[in-house]
């Protein structure tokens, strides 16, 4: 990958030299928008398919809990190790191979036999999808300046809400009438698409042919992360990062909405049905409203609000950081749906929490491109994202062990505590998103 000229130096919230007319980089956030969307449906389907595979695998709720976690138990090993690929070898190349190996995985889990081939095919997912995120959000930073780096990255993230919200439905319509297999072959098949997809579209800016000369220098100009090596070659060395404040509290704070978000993804639609007695198809069909919800608050308040306050001159880190934290607050709104007996309040109570979840996802998720030194974009999104795996492996299992006794109360509460930790975490080690030092220039 060669080197592309840094930045221009100057205040990163003026307005860069103007691009209008020229969208390719925008053409590039649907790209990522929809891999996000196809993942999700990869990851969501199986929540849709809980009672049809607890009847043909017999399994009980603590082995879903397990089977709904597996994905992400290589997804989380497999973060920092990918993280540091991103920053060597690049966005493409692994984007690439990424997107053919979770596409593989969704076909092998529409054939497999038994419990065993399918929980194998579960933890290929996880392999397939590990780079995604940390992917997205460093592509995110070479492609968008940073005025418009906010509404970019929840082009992506609400891809993620937005797949619950149209893919529980009709992924529950498919499994209604055609079985689960058919559910996921059609995410196999969807997958293969945007693999030709991903080949076919996607360069970093630099070697990009089809971009213009004029938005080019309105990215660089923009502050956009700059491609290429760092001064010692190959990025901020991991233990470095490590301690650093700023790493820390996104991580935690991150982690922490993760736990609530994975529990709704897994367990949303079982819940309807287990506490509420609705049936599968109005499960599926409620199950989309909450999330449809998220979608819209992802996009208007995480991208839209945050990029125009940002460009109106208010102080950027405030503005994150007040999405951030109000975001989390709406979060733990989850814990009233614990105490609801009608499909109304908790379909309230759900659509305050993942509203403000999905209004403060994009700013998370945009933190790596905004802190991280040169080339090392990928390494904090994987230390992120490995933090937020642990937390999509834990939510399940235990939300499984309180189904099975009938207390999902339980399971709510303990989210809405996490979510408090944090709150905390972004407010006292993350701070103002300072720019990390260049390890260099940190020693020196």
């Amino acid at each position: 990958m060669t080197d592309a000229a840094t930045a221009t130096a100057g205040n990163p919230n003026e307005p860069p030299a103007s691009a209008e007319g020229h969208h390719r980089r925008w053409l590039i956030a649907v790209l990522l928008g929809v891999g996000v969307l196809i993942n999700y449906f990869d990851r969501v389907n199986l929540s849709v398919s809980h009672d049809a595979l607890i009847h043909d695998f017999h399994i009980d709720d603590v082995m879903f809990g397990l089977l709904a976690s597996a994905y992400s138990w290589t997804y989380a090993a497999l973060q920092v190790p990918v993280g540091v690929l991103l920053d060597r070898i690049g966005v493409k190349i692994v984007g690439r191979i990424s997107a053919l190996i979770w596409s593989i995985s969704s076909f092998f889990a529409a054939f497999a036999p038994g419990v065993s081939s399918f929980l194998a095919a579960r933890l290929l997912l996880g392999i397939g999808e590990a780079p995604s995120f940390p992917a997205y959000s460093k592509a995110t930073g070479y492609w968008f300046p940073e005025s418009e780096r906010s509404f970019a990255t929840s082009m992506f993230d609400a891809a993620a809400k937005f797949a619950s919200a149209i893919g529980v439905p009709i992924l529950g319509i498919l499994l209604i009438h055609f079985g689960w297999r058919a559910t996921f072959s059609f995410t196999g098949a969807l997958s293969f698409l945007f693999f030709l997809a991903f080949w076919w579209l996607y360069r970093n800016p630099s070697r990009d042919r089809t971009l213009s000369p004029e938005e080019l220098r309105f990215i660089r100009e923009g502050n956009a992360q700059p491609e290429g090596s760092s001064n010692r070659g190959e990025g901020a060395p991991l233990k470095y990062l490590l301690r650093n404040r700023e790493v820390i509290g996104a991580t935690i704070g991150f982690a922490a909405y993760n736990w609530t978000f994975y529990l709704l993804l897994t367990w949303l639609p079982a819940y309807l049905t287990a506490r509420l007695h609705i049936n599968l198809l109005h499960s599926v069909l409620y199950t989309s409203l909450p999330w449809g919800v998220a979608t819209i608050t992802d996009l208007a308040i995480g991208g839209w609000m945050v990029d125009h306050l940002v460009r109106r001159g208010f102080t950027p880190w405030k503005v994150r950081q007040s999405v951030l934290v109000a975001g989390m607050l709406f979060g733990v709104c989850i814990y009233g749906a614990g105490a609801s007996h009608t499909p109304a309040h908790v379909l309230l109570w759900m659509s305050l929490s993942l509203g403000g979840l999905g209004a403060m996802a994009p700013v998370g998720w945009s933190i790596p491109s905004l802190i991280a030194p040169r080339e090392s974009v990928g390494r904090i999104g994987g230390i992120m994202n490995f933090a937020t795996q642990l937390a999509a492996i834990g939510a399940p299992i235990v939300t499984g062990y309180f189904a099975g006794q009938h207390n999902f109360g339980a399971a709510f509460t303990i989210a809405a505590i996490i979510l408090a930790v944090g709150i905390a975490a972004y407010i006292l080690l993350l701070g103002r998103m300072a720019k990390i030092p260049e390890p260099n220039e940190a020693n020196a």
